[in-house]
């Protein structure tokens, strides 16, 4: 039978057993049969442990009859067998109804399939599938079995029989494979091919086979992503924008003259590095992450001073409409009358700072879009209303995307479109990025990284609070927060959820600006049901009120209030004339309160670690020491409480993000599909892989850029033809 890699599975395994791959598995052609690796491998005697099994696990295992008996059922027709099997380590009962598998006789080596239940304390199967292992059958009889992810149609045996199809004739495996890795890189890497390496992956003879397939399909994994990353960025290089050249005594030098503070050197080497790209006919794509307060706005805003020097206009793109109008309001401030040319106070020689959002007035927004349009406002803040039909710049040339990971790459090329040429563009981000996520979530675009903070902060120090250990430690809490708002400073509490706001005029439901689903890590037992609601913004202020904080000025901030009012109590709060604000993930980024020294976190267990770190990045932004208080219910001996110490133990960003990415699914940090089957990424690991990330990076740099780039590496090309076709890539595009 002729076959090629897009072969549909009906070809190979037969009409049924295709559709129960296809609808179980989502395996539909012979290439998704051939990446679908084993996820283990067992030995006889030597699997994994059956006592480690869970209830409700559906597994495989490989285990020897000990017991067999069968006896007739007493409140219904028919008989009960029991089947005890062992693997040297634990042992389970398998269960038939009917003499169905009574055949099995004591000493019978056989796979076992089905999923764990218990019953009185005993883990049993319940009708599992069965495959007896005889003397004959020599593919269970290797060194190394192979156990497949199956399903309840689809056993693991069935998947290893239908690959050992594929895998019998070798050169026709061979000739169906196309090679995507160039033959000087498997040599460069010592890398098998990738016939070998499947061969090797699915019929191992030994352990030593298997980690020479690893190595060689993490390969595959790697340099396709790269190869796909290194394209995009070889055709936004092509994309011819225009320079924006630093010019003296123009409105960078009289922003840099008038900041009340001396820039960070981490701020000067970055300043310098994006004037010199922004000098560049090239359009800048560049990355800034950054410590919680390391400055990055102040960096951004020189950057956009330069751009209108050159004569361009410059756009700041923010999450929120909180966040948007607080950029507003500090650029504002720095410049002073030079953002507010125009005016009667104005400096003629500076420009106008704008602000666009969806919620204001028809008038404002017609005002601000005709600033936009007629070029008058050089410095442009907004939400998505920026990205809107109706919005016209007269020529943008800097396009400035505070916390990138809440939009996708879809918003930030919207707005790049409306540029005559191809604009300048910086992505920023307060949630520092390990290296192996930088080269893959961000890898179109290069890095520039400001740790250091300026000088005068107080510092923040962190602790947990195990409410449902030590109730009083709780109380302990409020305590605090009265006295430092006895010592003329302010407060933020922090809820998960805003809670009913019918009343409110918001409606209920889902909330709005909650904890992302994929930064809060998994519940460690059970599900959903199991866990109490999360707190909410309004039921915790009302308890405040009325209890621990009654003599003190509590107010609320939640995403769905009117903008006016969310406006009017940020403001409120700023001035001082507010206490305690009690506020979803609104605060998380951008507010900047210098008086507010305390942050009292409820259910901490149901955030991220990074989102945790932002949060905690509220307080302590002016000369007073900050406290951050994490409250929890989980204990402190589980994994929640252990991941909650360690984001009170340290305040270094980068840190942390490492423990985030090692207590979060990697497919939550990159977008499910990066984990997903299409995507094309199963081995590869972002913890354990950086340096083969790396090497993957440096090579499909030199294979694109070289000659006609991937014109000259068809298997390739194809490959990351697929990659960007697959619409479940998705965590391409969540830079």
């Amino acid at each position: 039978m002729s076959l090629s890699m897009d072969t549909p599975l009906s070809r190979v395994v037969g009409p049924k057993t295709a559709k129960a791959m296809a609808e179980q598995l989502a395996l539909h052609t012979v290439r998704d049969l051939l990446r679908h690796y084993p996820r283990r491998y067992a030995r006889r005697g030597e699997m994994a442990r059956l006592d480690d099994l869970e209830v409700g696990d559906r597994v495989t295992v490989l285990a020897q009859v000990k017991r067999v008996s069968t006896r007739k059922m007493q409140r219904r027709h028919g008989t009960l067998t029991e089947v005890t099997v062992g693997d040297g380590a634990g042992s389970m009962r398998l269960v038939f109804f009917n003499n169905r598998h009574a055949h099995l006789a004591v000493g019978e080596w056989g796979l076992f399939a089905g999923t764990v239940g218990k019953w009185q304390g005993d883990l049993q199967f319940t009708h599992p599938d069965c495959h007896v292992i005889t003397g004959d059958d020599d593919d269970w009889a290797r060194a190394l079995v192979p156990i497949y992810p199956a399903s309840k149609d689809v056993s693991s045996w069935v998947i290893q029989k239908s690959v050992k199809l594929l895998l019998d004739d070798p050169r026709s495996l061979a000739e169906v494979l196309d090679d995507p890795i160039p033959e000087p890189v498997r040599d460069r890497h010592g890398l098998v091919s990738l016939a070998t390496a499947l061969l090797y992956k699915h019929r191992p003879e030994s352990a030593a086979q298997v980690e020479f397939a690893d190595e060689r399909l993490k390969w595959d994994e790697a340099l396709v992503l790269q190869a796909t990353l290194a394209a995009r960025r070889r055709a936004a290089a092509l994309e011819p924008g225009i320079a924006r050249p630093r010019r003296g005594g123009g409105l960078l030098d009289a922003v840099d003259a008038a900041l009340p503070f001396s820039l960070t050197e981490g701020q000067r080497e970055v300043g310098e590095e994006l004037a010199a790209e922004l000098a560049e006919e090239q359009p800048m794509n560049r990355l800034l992450q950054g410590e919680v307060g390391s400055g990055k706005t102040v960096v951004a805003l020189r950057a956009m001073a330069q751009i209108v020097d050159a004569g361009g206009q410059a756009a700041l793109l923010a999450p929120t409409e909180v966040l948007a109008a607080q950029h507003a309001r500090s650029l504002a401030a720095i410049l002073g009358p030079l953002g507010r040319a125009g005016e009667l106070d104005g400096d003629p020689a500076g420009t106008r700072v704008v602000l666009l959002t969806g919620s204001q007035k028809a008038a404002a927004r017609r005002e601000a879009r005709a600033a936009v349009a007629d070029g008058s406002a050089g410095i442009v803040v907004g939400t998505h209303a920026l990205l809107q039909e109706g919005v016209e710049f007269a020529d943008l040339g800097l396009v400035v995307v505070d916390e990138q990971h809440r939009f996708g790459v879809e918003q930030r090329d919207a707005l790049r479109a409306k540029g005559a040429r191809p604009p300048h563009v910086l992505v920023m981000t307060a949630t520092p990025i390990p290296r192996t996520v930088a080269m893959t979530v961000y890898g179109d675009l290069e890095t520039s990284t400001l740790r250091q903070l300026p000088a005068g902060r107080g510092g923040v120090s962190s602790a947990v609070v195990p409410a449902g250990e030590k109730p009083a430690w709780l109380d302990r809490a409020w305590q605090r927060v009265r006295e430092e708002v006895a010592a003329g400073r302010q407060a933020y509490v922090v809820c998960p959820r805003i809670g009913d706001v019918e009343d409110a005029g918001g409606g209920g439901g889902k909330d709005e600006d909650g904890p992302d689903d994929a930064d809060a890590p998994p519940p460690e037992t059970g599900g959903a049901s199991d866990r109490r609601p999360p707190l909410a913004v309004l039921d915790v202020a009302e308890a405040l009120r009325a209890g621990p904080l009654s003599s003190l000025r509590v107010e609320v901030l939640h995403g769905r209030m009117a903008p006016e009012d969310k406006e009017a109590r940020m403001r409120a709060f700023a001035a001082g004339e507010v206490d305690v604000l009690v506020a979803t993930t609104v605060v998380e980024v951008g507010v900047d309160v210098p008086n507010a020294t305390v942050m009292v976190v409820m259910d901490a267990d149901r955030f991220g670690v990074s989102q945790l770190h932002q949060l905690r990045g509220r307080v302590a932004r002016g000369r007073h020491a900050g406290l951050c208080l994490l409250v929890t219910e989980a204990p402190t001996s589980s994994a929640t409480g252990q991941r909650l110490t360690a984001v009170a133990a340290t305040t270094d960003g980068f840190e942390l993000a490492r423990l985030d990415l090692e207590t979060r699914r990697e497919g939550d940090v990159l977008g499910a599909a990066q984990s997903g089957r299409r995507s094309g990424v199963r081995l590869l690991s972002l913890l354990d892989d950086e340096q083969l990330i790396a090497e993957a990076r440096v090579e499909a740099t030199r294979l694109v850029e070289a000659g006609r780039g991937l014109a000259d590496h068809p298997e390739l090309a194809a490959a990351v033809a697929a990659l960007s076709l697959d619409e479940r890539a998705e965590y391409l595009e969540k830079a």
